[in-house]
């Protein structure tokens, strides 16, 4: 059984969350916090293993929030929940060692699938976050002139197609199909790469593809 923490000003949010979760056989809704504040406390006291956190909070935000929960307790995976229009707080979230984004409207299979992954360890993202994320780093490194980094010279030639398409923002199972390969090969692939190159979860990977120039286009 999954424990997880929801964190969410909007009481309708929370609300919808427990529904969503507490109808899976596999995840029990521990508690819910209002604010950053509730959420460093009741992550101590409950001990979920994942949080769903939002990141625009009155007060203690969840960013803020997420580091400190960290701090205490780095077992605890958080996932951050964005809107559309927060792409300012995603990088700091990242920074602050969120394993994953979903956005709020992601359909229930999604959030629910993201719950699992990210209590098995892996880092789960919205598609749509991930491809905002890797264009702004495009921006970023056009606007400024900026040389494009180079890859570690001993990724192989397949790992340098799963970075490309890690880049794209294609999930295992894309990744999979266009290579045309088991997707437990690609998770080899993401895993080796990661070690490969530093990159602590999926969203960083994703974010070296676009400054190495790995993406395709």
């Amino acid at each position: 059984m999954i424990r997880v923490l929801l964190v969410d000003d909007q009481q309708l949010v929370r609300a919808g969350l427990r529904m969503l979760c507490e109808a899976a056989p596999d995840v029990r809704v521990v508690g819910d916090a209002e604010n950053g504040r509730q959420a460093v406390r009741l992550a101590e006291e409950l001990r979920p293993e994942v949080i769903l956190m939002d990141l625009r909070m009155p007060g203690v935000d969840g960013i803020t929030a997420t580091r400190r929960i960290l701090a205490a307790d780095p077992s605890i995976r958080i996932v951050a929940l964005t809107t559309f229009d927060d792409d300012d707080h995603l990088y700091p979230a990242l920074a602050a060692g969120a394993c994953g984004f979903l956005v709020k409207d992601a359909a229930p299979a999604e959030l629910l699938d993201g719950v699992r992954r990210a209590a098995r360890g892996d880092d789960p993202f919205s598609t749509s976050v991930l491809r905002r994320l890797v264009g702004r780093a495009v921006q970023a490194r056009d606007g400024e002139g900026e040389r494009r980094a180079e890859p570690p010279a001993d990724l192989t030639q397949r790992e340098r197609e799963v970075l490309s398409l890690v880049g794209a923002g294609l999930s295992n199972g894309e990744i999979a199909e266009r290579l045309h390969v088991g997707v437990t090969t690609v998770k080899t692939h993401v895993s080796s790469l990661m070690a490969k190159t530093g990159a602590t979860n999926r969203v960083r990977l994703a974010v070296l593809a676009a400054r190495t120039g790995a993406t395709p286009g």
